[in-house]
């Protein structure tokens, strides 16, 4: 039996203009940070940045983590816990943070091979594996408009990852790299979704465990796959871009929580959206890299089929709603 004794929390009333200003930084973050990336000096491989980069997600999340314990919030360790519920929970948070540390591995490597702006894009396709696990685990059954926006959605991306010119001899591999960070993002999401909403957690200790257990996972991965990658990480630790994308990454992280404090993921989501025209933008004269009509197609196509799945979605929980009501 879990019984919650937590200090004092200060939680400040829901304001729709204050989410609505919060997701439009996320927006501003998530556009950024392919950029970011890319920046990079070329000398620093993808797996050695991304331990870079979490490094300094750690350095930047522990002063809010302890500043919010001093203040007498206590969070998830206002919990009683069975020694069985307590493994549990251990074993789900090194389970995803693993998750979130290969995660981070992908979005480095994928950024870079496949390009800021073809990867932007396909991290979008977030809402595609979401759909695929409430189908095979939760039993979901999905409208006739719901599978029609996922076909034109999954066709949208085939057209991408091919260049244009949808022949299966022309998908890109580094492309089908970038999609798996949003695979791995949802199988995590699904695992640790029902904790969360258990468990008095605060954003700043979901923010911290994450980023700590991510940059365990990828040192150890380092270890054993390159050991002397470590003195290449340590190097590129002191890199400004490693700093400045672990910032951004931090800072995006606990943003969009406070975010959707305020106003309903829906409605984050969708001003979130976007983001990928803004990596668009900002690689023209920050990376060099031109844009191609295939790719504004595509991206015009995947952002209207989010939209349109938010919206009947949205219109699936009013209809469940009203026929409870009766």
């Amino acid at each position: 039996m879990q019984t919650y004794r937590s200090g004092p929390m200060a939680h400040s009333s829901p304001s729709v203009g204050k989410g609505i200003a919060l997701s439009l930084v996320c927006l501003v973050l998530l556009g950024t940070m392919p950029i970011i990336s890319n920046l990079r000096p070329p000398v620093i491989d993808a797996l050695t940045f991304a331990l870079a980069l979490s490094v300094w997600q750690v350095v930047f999340a522990l002063p809010v983590f302890a500043v919010e314990l001093g203040r007498g919030t206590r969070g998830i360790f206002g919990l009683d816990l069975l020694p069985r519920e307590r493994r549990r929970m251990i074993y789900v948070a090194l389970f995803t943070g693993a998750l979130f540390g290969l995660s981070t591995y992908l979005y480095v490597l994928g950024v870079e091979k496949a390009g800021a702006a073809n990867a932007a894009i396909a991290i979008q396709a977030y809402p595609l594996f979401a759909i695929l696990w409430e189908s095979l685990f939760l039993r979901r059954r999905k409208s006739v408009v719901e599978l029609a926006l996922t076909a034109v959605l999954i066709g949208s991306l085939f057209y991408l990852g091919t260049g244009g010119t949808l022949r299966l001899s022309g998908l890109s591999p580094w492309f089908l790299v970038a999609l798996g960070v949003p695979l791995l993002w949802s199988i995590a999401h699904v695992i640790i979704k029902e904790e969360l909403g258990k468990t008095p957690i605060t954003p700043a200790q979901v923010t911290f465990f994450r980023v700590v257990i991510s940059t365990v996972f990828l040192a150890v991965v380092m270890a054993v796959a390159l050991p002397s990658g470590l003195i290449a990480a340590g190097t590129a630790i002191l890199q400004p871009m490693a700093a400045l994308m672990g910032l951004v990454y931090f800072l995006e992280l606990i943003v969009w929580f406070y975010a959707v404090r305020h106003i309903d993921v829906s409605l984050a989501s969708s001003i979130t959206t976007p983001w990928p025209a803004l990596t668009m933008i900002l690689a023209v004269p920050l990376l060099g890299d031109t844009i191609e009509l295939y790719q504004v197609v595509a991206l015009i196509v995947v952002v209207a089929c989010i939209y349109g799945l938010t919206l009947a979605s949205l219109r699936k929980d009013r209809n469940r709603q009203a026929r409870a009501t009766q």
